[in-house]
Parts: C-alpha cells; sequence; structure tokens
C-alpha cells in the first residue's frame, strides 16, 4: 500500500514537471510564430555608413532603422536585438543554416537570389550612381565618365559594367574599400566612385565630409533593397506588414532623411511591397 501511494505521488510530480516543461517552452517560440522568443537576431552590414555600422556606440544606419522597426512589430524591443553581421558573399548561407532570422543589408532582390531565400519588400529603390566632388563640373553624365579614373571596391562589378555599357574609355580603379575610394577622391587620385546611390549617400553624409562630394545622380540600375527570409519563412508576410505600417506612420521617410539627408540624395518615394522595378 505504501509503495503504491509513492508511486502515485511521483506520477503527480512527473506530470507537473511535464507541464512545466510544455509552458516553459512556449517562452522560447521560434521567430517564425508572432515574436515570442527572447531574441531575435538580424544580420546586417558592419562597415557602410548610412546603411549599416557598427560604433564605439552601437548600430546606426537606414538598413538598422528599418530593422529595428520590424522586429519591434514582430514583437522584440530594442535590448532584445542582436545584430550580427552578414557580409555581400555569406547571406544566403546566414539564412539557410539559421544564423540569422532575417537580413537588411543593402540586399538587392534579383532573381538568382529569389531561388535560395525569400524577400519581403522592396523597402528602399536604389540606383547605381557615381560620387564625385562638390566642385567638380566636368562630369555632368555617364559618358563624361570616359577617360576619367573611376573606383569601386575589388569584387564589385559596378564600376566594370559603367566601362561596359556606359564609359567604354573609364579607366578603372580597384581600391580594398569605399573609405579608401574616398580618400583617393579628396585627394583627386581619383575622379569618381560607383556603387548604389544610397550607400554613396551614406558615405557622404558623414561629418568629415560633409559638402565636399556630391552625387552626380545619374540612375545607372534599379537595385530593389528586400529583407531576406529563409526560403518558406512565415516572416515574409509579417515583414511586409510591418514595412506597410513604416511607410503609413511617417517613420520610413524620417529614416531617410536622418540617414541620407546632409548628402542631399534624392531618394524614390517608398516603393509599394512586392513591386520590383527591373
Amino acid at each position: 500500500m505504501k509503495l503504491r501511494k509513492v508511486t502515485a505521488a511521483a506520477a503527480v510530480v512527473l506530470s507537473l514537471a511535464v507541464t512545466a516543461t510544455a509552458c516553459g517552452s512556449d517562452d522560447k517560440k521560434d521567430s517564425d510564430s508572432s515574436g515570442g522568443g527572447k531574441e531575435i537576431t538580424i544580420g546586417i552590414k558592419f562597415d557602410q555608413p548610412g546603411i549599416g555600422q557598427k560604433t564605439p556606440q552601437g548600430y546606426s544606419g537606414f538598413d538598422v532603422d528599418v530593422a529595428t522597426y520590424v522586429a519591434k512589430k514582430l514583437g522584440y524591443a530594442a535590448d532584445r536585438i542582436k545584430w550580427k553581421e552578414t557580409k555581400s558573399a555569406d547571406r544566403e548561407n546566414a539564412l539557410s543554416r539559421g544564423d540569422v532570422d532575417f537580413i537588411a543589408a543593402s540586399y538587392s532582390i534579383t532573381p538568382e537570389r529569389q531561388q535560395k531565400v525569400d524577400f519581403a519588400g522592396p523597402y528602399l529603390l536604389a540606383h547605381q550612381d557615381v560620387l564625385i566632388r562638390a566642385d567638380d563640373d566636368t562630369i555632368k553624365s555617364p559618358s563624361d565618365l570616359n577617360s576619367k579614373k573611376l573606383c569601386s571596391v575589388t569584387g564589385s562589378t559596378s564600376a566594370q559594367n559603367v566601362h561596359d555599357k556606359l564609359a567604354p574609355k573609364a579607366q578603372l580603379q580597384k581600391y580594398p574599400t569605399y573609405s579608401a575610394c574616398l580618400t583617393g577622391l579628396q585627394n583627386k587620385a581619383i575622379d569618381a566612385l560607383t556603387t548604389d546611390d544610397s550607400i554613396l549617400a551614406g558615405y557622404a553624409s558623414q561629418a568629415t565630409f560633409k559638402g565636399k562630394f556630391k552625387l552626380g545622380g545619374f540612375k545607372m540600375s534599379n537595385e530593389n533593397y528586400g529583407i531576406g527570409v529563409k526560403k518558406g519563412s512565415a516572416l515574409k508576410a509579417k515583414i511586409n506588414t510591418a514595412l506597410e505600417s513604416m511607410v503609413s506612420d511617417g517613420s520610413w521617410e524620417k529614416a531617410v532623411t536622418a540617414n541620407f539627408g546632409p548628402a542631399e540624395y534624392k531618394n524614390e518615394p517608398a516603393p509599394k511591397i512586392g513591386n520590383i522595378v527591373s
């Protein structure tokens, strides 16, 4: 009889333990659900001023502002965000491995990438452009880049695209970083720097370079920035809803002005969700 009582008591304890474990699992929901997890991991760039940059004070840039807004709508306060650097070449792998929940890192939506990941957005329509010295009036169109020294970073195809399609006599210069290109531009070692206009505006907006550079405004390509998620993730629809809210309540325009305003960046209006401009 005593043995039966002990066994029954043990059964009750076991039942309570299982129940507690089940309840505890609800506190660690996958971020694919409804923001019930303890934290969310977001991939950004760490080295693009105005877009995504890690500084001693924290993280800043347009992508950071967008990602923070989206995370809040998903149920994650700013102090529950874990920022993870995702370099361009590793973005698809980071999503497939589950290293990050989503990526906001000047991530252009392309058919090739859509085969590997899903995209929410777009949330910004950027264009390939050039950055030139503020006092340079000799470059007024892409064809004026002929015989000019045109810089882009090693591994980028931006300068080559200009050379192949618009200015075949442009003298291509490969530098290891955009910062190095900017120094060359400032010192007149090069005449122009090319990449996405949003990235160029971010660099030109830094206090160090304020008033020293200007954008050409050439719009040589369309770059539809999207938020990357793992293929088939339910987060896509939730992020799209958050992006629509960011535009409608004025937060999107505020973020554009704060991050790109000093460069007099003439941004496109906020794109409609799902509208990919080719």
